[in-house]
């Protein structure tokens, strides 16, 4: 027995209304399930065909494995490539004990203990995050250097000449580590305190009575607790590792994105370059599946159904100063110092040139920025809304494939995205030159439309996991209510769900804009000729040794971030909850 759906005018029964509600997985009823399952619908067709889009680079670096290269690959294989595994393993290993120690220190102690400045540090050690790693690179080693303020304050102070003493070089591969760990440990204090709140007060006291002391039972109970978040956070951080091209270029550690760009610019060599992404892809794959084992294999559970909060203890004297101190020192190392001497560098020795130029690049930045931004909320939320219709094994398994792009690193999409770029434009001038004797030129690489192609492949995940968690809030029966009332899914998504997922919208938008503000080597690789931006045109100066000159377009890249980190970091602030304190 089936039951009819009522349309838009009240009348019921009829095919027509049944496959009206069939968009819906709640609008179902017995008699046609079979035959809605076999129902392919435009937003669905819409979802596979972003994710095969999006997926496309990455099956092309693949593809590419066992192409001959005329024993290219071979000589790379004997002479460079080790070096490009031992350093990318010695960097990762290196970032990720500095942002274990960091995040996870500084998010138990503003989490479990209250100081002088806590409630401040909570949300300001997040600040970081709007510092690019190569502009960090840029400042401590203008810092840093010989005659930067730093050694030339010890030799004026002491009377030393440049043999008298020794200073640690920072354009080492330690000082690499160490740079990008100040950068990228918000990344593991957002996840790793968001744990330590969720955390109830119930499994520590029984910790106590069992005689483990406060640090014992941060490392034995609380920390084991919190390690599938612990570990997500330390495969983002490392995966923003692997995607970094200005900081090693720069300091001139050869990893897998400098050789990838070194291949494919200095020696010609696309297939060899695409070899190269593809090994650093298997890098990126162990996190992958290092994070996902790590929350499969967790089994930690309260002992009882009666949540308690955490309490904050209140620290006083050297106690008190010492958290501070630990707190304070990551956030004035990576933010606060770098910030002042950037803006100290842009008023005493900025880039005079800039000021004819600057808005030529402030608008490229902002244009591919806008653009890349609002493409990506777009496709996301059509993959979302989509996947929210037909919640299908192939549906989410698309969404996973095309969430996979921000785990690449934007040199491995460059390669992806250019080869078929490149090989469509050949074709089509072929033709053209063959038939009509014309050459229709570059129209795809090398032009805006596969920088934001590149874009989509490496940010779209993060407008995606916005809107999926913000449609997920929505209840099922606001759907069921438009469709009754004559809505289409799509009518029902721009009435119904758009103006409710508004500020999780802009959100998604503002997170996609200053990623892309702060991109840099799938700009370098992808760009149009003679076209740049704030981050290409602080590359090529700090490129030059003109660090000074730098500066005002990193601090303009700085500003840009600091937007964002700032509105995430008060609302991060505003949803604590509520402690007691002992």
């Amino acid at each position: 027995m089936t039951t009819d759906i009522i349309d838009s005018h009240g009348r019921s029964g009829g095919p027509d209304a049944r496959h009206a509600g069939a968009d819906h997985p709640g609008l179902r009823h017995q008699g046609y399930r079979g035959v809605r399952r076999r129902v392919i619908n435009r937003w669905t067709l819409a979802t596979l065909l972003i994710a095969a889009m999006v997926a496309l680079p990455v099956l092309v670096v693949a593809s590419r494995i066992f192409v001959p290269t005329g024993g290219l690959w071979e000589h790379l294989a004997s002479t460079v490539l080790a070096d490009y595994v031992l350093n990318t393993l010695r960097l990762a290993f290196g970032v990720g004990v500095g942002t274990l120690v960091i995040g996870v220190g500084t998010a138990w102690l503003v989490t479990m203990c209250r100081f002088p400045g806590s409630r401040v540090l909570e949300w300001a050690l997040l600040l970081p995050l709007a510092v690019p790693a190569y502009v960090m690179a840029y400042v401590y080693t203008d810092f840093l250097q010989f005659v930067g303020p730093v050694q030339t304050a010890l030799r004026e102070v002491f009377q030393w000449t440049r043999r008298d003493y020794w200073f640690p070089d920072i354009r080492t591969l330690e000082g690499a580590a160490s740079v990008m760990a100040l950068v990228l440990y918000p990344y593991v204090y957002l996840l790793s305190r968001a744990a330590f709140l969720e955390q109830s007060v119930c499994v520590l006291e029984v910790s106590r009575m069992l005689g483990r002391g406060p640090w014992r039972s941060f490392f034995t109970v609380a920390l084991p607790l919190a390690r599938p978040s612990i570990v997500a956070g330390l495969a983002l951080a490392l995966m923003e590792v692997l995607a970094d091209f200005g900081t090693v270029q720069y300091f001139a550690v050869n990893t897998f994105t400098t050789g990838i760009y070194r291949t494919w610019f200095a020696m010609g060599q696309p297939v060899a370059a695409a070899q190269l992404a593809a090994v650093l892809m298997l890098f990126v794959l162990v996190l992958v599946v290092m994070e996902r084992l790590s929350r499969r294999q967790a089994r930690y559970h309260h002992t009882s159904t009666r949540y308690r909060r955490l309490p904050a203890h209140r620290l006083t004297g050297w106690k008190a100063l010492a958290a501070f101190i630990a707190c304070a020192l990551p956030l004035f190392l990576g933010f606060i110092l770098p910030g002042g001497l950037l803006v100290r560098m842009a008023l005493s020795a900025g880039d005079e040139r800039l000021a004819a130029s600057f808005w030529e690049l402030a608008g490229n930045s902002f244009i591919l920025a806008a653009l890349a931004a609002a493409i990506a909320v777009s496709l996301a939320l059509v993959m979302a809304y989509g996947q929210r219709l037909r919640p299908t094994p192939l549906l989410k398994g698309a969404a996973r494939v095309a969430a996979m792009g921000y785990a690449v690193p934007g040199s491995v999409i460059a390669v992806g995205v250019m080869i078929p770029f490149a090989q469509i434009d050949n074709a089509l001038d072929g033709f053209l030159r063959a038939q009509f004797g014309v050459s229709s030129g570059l129209l795809l690489s090398g032009t805006i439309v596969a920088v934001l192609f590149a874009y989509q492949v490496r940010f779209l995940a993060v407008s995606f996991n916005t809107i999926e968690a913000s449609l997920g809030k929505i209840r099922p029966t606001m759907d069921y209510a438009a469709r009754v009332l004559g809505n289409s899914a799509g009518r029902t998504l721009v009435r119904v769900h758009a103006p409710i997922m508004w500020g999780s919208l802009l959100t998604a938008a503002l997170m996609v804009f200053v990623d892309v503000m702060k991109e840099l080597p799938a700009t370098m690789i992808v760009r149009p000729f003679n076209f740049d931006t704030l981050a290409v045109r602080t590359y090529t100066l700090a490129s030059d040794e003109r660090l000074a000159e730098a500066s005002t377009a990193a601090l303009a890249i700085v500003l840009v971030g600091i937007l964002p980190v700032i509105l995430l970091s008060l609302s991060i602030r505003r949803s604590r909850p509520g402690q007691t304190e002992e």
